[in-house]
């Protein structure tokens, strides 16, 4: 990207929505606005897991104005990030594809360690780059609405991450949900989420790290009360928190509380987020805490710098790990992927026509892109039965960790790791969609070409669109003469899809 290019990241938290836009500079982002909408979606989600209308209507609410300053963005400009509220949320689907059409740009909701690897990548990233910083040893902590990340690493790389299911907004709904601040309901609200961040303690003792620093919310919050107390600006103590829960039990409730530093939207989670702040003082044997400026937010841009590149996109990375982790057939992975890229871009010849290497930016050229990626894991699921294996594979990705994936596009590779082989009705919700229709045919038709596990000729078959849902299947010369048993597979396929919305013929063959 060239330097002057703006960049935009929206946050969809559990409390809060954020919106911050920044400007390239040699490699680094700086604010030019900062957009904050106290939502408290949250505190929005019913007995049975599912937002109610009026917690949707807030959340769309902040997103149109959100989307009204963002308009003139380009879309590779741009990411929206969705966290524990809508990881939870059973009904987000109904959420999300209204808020991505008056946002008007996608929406991902990214897994709890892939939360926390963006928090460290923005919290390291807005931290001077020293010789000392980039030897130091860090945990970093990000205490949310619903959930709450810890995170170790050293310079920009994250070496251990979780997310826990405790939070400001939860712990506030559930501990002190009159807004009466009580010694036994903090005591019971430490108890409990100390139960919760129980795993933490083998994970991040002590001698893992050397300084602890605090992101967003909760423990941004919690740094500008000390400040204005007088307390060293920047920097969490355990006498420091004893004091404000000597505040927040004076005061009696969160109505009744003033106090400097605090804006009144934090207020009604401040006891919640307090609890769980001690307890992971108490657990991880904190003595102090800076506040980090860098929150996920950042992380979610510096990683749209990345993406731009595509050597340095960790979601490759990723992918060719799962493939050595389940002993994947790597040459019949390349195989497959080549000959399905070259298919594709017979339907799509945008996918490859802006840059010889693979469009990035384009929609067509992503699709190429996680076609290759469906490709090379195509056969993942074979290391827990080779029959069904595409069952397995599907559940895989939609199960697995994958650093650098929001659980959408994991979905997403699923469903065409799914489709690759079998009946297509289990798609048909995804079949609604053109370039997911194009991605699973080329698929499918360069698993037929490869069933013998060998190169097959690359002018074999001639696909093109023929009108709205509708292909056309050629083949070159004398090949299903050559190739009986792929001839074969190839009329199977055109049977398959007759008993979708779309339509495939088979033409010399």
């Amino acid at each position: 990207m060239q330097n002057g290019t703006r960049l935009a990241a929206v946050d969809l938290g559990s409390n809060s929505f954020r919106l911050e836009i920044g400007q390239l500079d040699h490699g680094q982002i700086h604010r030019t606005e900062y957009l904050k909408e106290t939502v408290r979606q949250g505190n929005g989600l019913d007995s049975a897991r599912n937002l109610t209308p009026e917690a949707m209507q807030r959340g769309w609410d902040a997103l149109a104005r959100f989307g009204e300053r963002l308009a003139g963005f380009k879309r590779s400009q741009v990411r929206a990030v969705a966290t524990q509220t809508l990881r939870e949320a059973r009904n987000r689907d109904e959420f999300l594809l209204r808020a991505r059409t008056i946002l008007g740009f996608g929406i991902d909701v990214i897994p709890g360690r892939e939360e926390a690897r963006l928090i460290y990548q923005g919290v390291a990233h807005m931290l001077p780059h020293t010789d000392a910083s980039d030897l130091e040893r860090r945990l970093v902590v990000d205490i949310g609405g619903r959930s709450t990340e810890m995170i170790l690493g050293h310079a920009l790389e994250a070496t251990v991450m979780e997310s826990y299911r405790v939070g400001s907004v939860a712990w506030s709904m559930k501990h002190f949900a009159e807004g009466q601040f009580t010694q036994a309901a903090f005591r019971a609200a430490e108890v409990a989420a100390k139960a919760v961040l129980d795993d933490a303690l083998a994970s991040y003792t002590r001698d893992q790290w050397d300084v602890a620093y605090g992101a967003s919310g909760t423990i941004g919050a919690v740094g500008d009360v000390l400040a204005a107390s007088g307390a060293e600006p920047g920097l969490i103590t355990q006498d420091g928190l004893d004091w404000l829960l000597d505040r927040l039990l004076k005061a009696g409730s969160a109505d009744k509380l003033r106090i400097d530093g605090m804006r009144d939207d934090r207020k009604a989670v401040i006891g919640g987020g307090v609890s769980v702040l001690r307890a992971v003082f108490d657990l991880l044997d904190i003595d102090e805490m800076k506040v980090a400026q860098g929150a996920l937010r950042h992380g979610v841009m510096y990683e749209l710098l990345e993406r731009d590149e595509s050597v340095a996109d960790l979601r490759t990375e990723t992918v060719a790990r799962l493939a050595s982790r389940f002993n994947v057939d790597a040459a019949q992975a390349r195989r497959v992927g080549e000959t399905a890229a070259a298919l594709f871009v017979q339907l799509e010849p945008a996918a490859r026509s802006a840059n010889p290497a693979g469009s990035t930016t384009s929609r067509a050229g992503r699709a190429l892109r996680k076609l290759g990626w469906a490709a090379q894991l195509h056969e993942i699921g074979t290391q827990i039965s080779h029959s069904d294996y595409h069952k397995h594979g599907a559940y895989i990705l939609d199960h697995c960790d994958a650093p650098g994936f929001a659980v959408n596009e994991m979905h997403a590779l699923g469903l065409l790791v799914l489709g690759q082989r079998g009946k297509l009705r289990k798609l048909e919700v995804a079949l609604d969609d053109d370039v997911f229709v194009m991605q699973l045919l080329s698929l499918r038709l360069a698993l037929i070409l490869c069933h013998a596990r060998r190169d097959p000729d690359p002018k074999a078959l001639r696909i093109t669109v023929a009108g709205g849902r509708f292909f056309v299947v050629a083949c070159q010369g004398n090949w299903s003469e050559v190739y009986p048993q792929s001839a074969h597979l190839l009329r199977e396929e055109v049977l398959a899809w007759q008993k979708t919305n779309w339509r495939v013929d088979l033409a010399g063959g």
